[in-house]
């Protein structure tokens, strides 16, 4: 399955001219801004986008410079390899350069790493992002569903769906949608026992930066003991640049590093994105002032969408997941208002009914809690 699914016409008789068809899409994820755009005869500029979880601070000072002056490089080829990306990396995290693969985006290398190990045999929680299951697809790869039901905490029993002849497990910390930690003591397990039974993990810790104290839950310690595992990371998020598209993964099995940098075209990264990487590890305080920041408007929200009557799961992230009993069209009837809300129908383990809003700022927040009551005291 593609991002973009087109429903196409049957076939034609012979001899019938084909009729001009336009192409219906219908993309997976939020921050469709141009779509909704459409959809409402809105500019983008006045629509209000709590469908995609960006970093509320915006991007870390000196990062638009850093593209600006990328662009004089925009005549050569970008560094196939992104060494010096790479090298601020390794400053960064601990890693050793050669632990590091950089990407286009957090998706783009859960793609390379399926069709790196083209898996036989996956397993994935539901509810999970959906592009674990997108990208098994493309594979066509056997995938088994963790069921995680409410209150949607992994436990033990999903190391029970560890077995041999399983290639490949994704699992992500904090979940996306529902934002909830695993702990790392089941963490720990779910490695140990993997690496007994020749499995490899990917371990999505694309909003682990969002979290107070993430570093505790974090597997980044743990690679030279797993081999197995694969760590991904992303810059889309915290520092909110989901247009330059750039990401990376940690594992210290090399060959593996190796055959995905294989699996996608030779220049993954643009000039611009690595130097925009590059800039953002400088900028010191950066994340702690965006943890403080989200954590408290992230209460805020909470309790705001529990005094209009919906229940809101205790996510630790930049986004809360909540459900509205009974109400499937909530979406829609909020992009009336202008604003983008992310509908989790397409979430496998979730009903019609739950949603997810980013963290925004207050004032933002404010007019999100504003427009719920009004939308949901018009349809009563």
């Amino acid at each position: 399955m593609a991002e973009y699914r087109t429903l196409s016409a049957g076939k034609l008789e012979r001899g019938s001219e084909r009729p001009e068809q336009k192409p219906v899409r219908k993309f997976l994820h939020g921050g469709d801004l141009e779509g909704a755009a459409e959809k409402t005869g809105l500019d983008v500029s006045e629509l209000l986008d709590f469908s995609a979880n960006i970093n509320p601070l915006g991007m870390p000072p000196g990062v638009r410079g850093a593209v600006m002056e990328s662009l004089d490089q925009a005549l050569s080829y970008p560094d196939p390899f992104c060494r010096k990306l790479r090298r601020a990396l390794a400053e960064h995290t601990g890693q050793r350069e050669e632990q590091i693969l950089c990407g286009n985006g957090g998706a783009d290398l859960i793609y390379r790493l399926v069709y790196a190990l083209r898996p036989k045999k996956a397993l994935v929680t539901a509810p999970a992002f959906a592009e674990y299951e997108e990208a098994l697809v493309q594979t066509e790869t056997e995938i088994r569903f963790h069921e995680l039901g409410e209150p949607f905490v992994v436990t033990e029993a999903f190391l029970e769906k560890l077995e041999p002849g399983l290639d490949l497990v994704f699992l992500c910390n904090p979940n996306n949608p529902t934002g909830l930690l695993t702990e790392r003591s089941l963490i720990e397990k779910l490695l140990g026992k993997t690496k007994e039974l020749d499995i490899r993990v990917c371990l999505d810790e694309c909003f682990l930066e969002f979290v107070p104290g993430g570093e505790a839950y974090s597997a980044a310690d743990l690679l030279d003991e797993f081999p197995n595992l694969v760590i991904l990371k992303s810059f889309t998020k915290l520092y909110a640049m989901p247009g330059l598209r750039l990401g990376y993964v940690l594992s210290s099995n090399t060959e593996l590093l190796e055959r995905m940098q294989k699996a996608g075209q030779p220049w993954a990264v643009s000039e611009p994105a690595q130097a925009a990487g590059i800039a953002a590890l400088k900028v010191c305080g950066f994340r702690e002032q965006t943890v403080s920041f989200v954590e408290k408007e992230r209460l805020f929200l909470k309790k705001g969408l529990e005094e209009l009557g919906f229940s809101a799961l205790n996510g630790q992230a930049n986004y809360l997941c909540f459900r509205a009993p009974a109400d499937e069209t909530l979406e829609e009837r909020l992009l009336k208002e202008g604003i983008l809300l992310r509908s989790c129908a397409n979430y496998r383990g979730l009903g019609k009914d739950y949603y997810r809003a980013a963290v925004r700022s207050r004032e933002e927040n404010e007019r999100l809690l504003a427009a719920l009551g009004k939308v949901c005291g018009d349809h009563e």
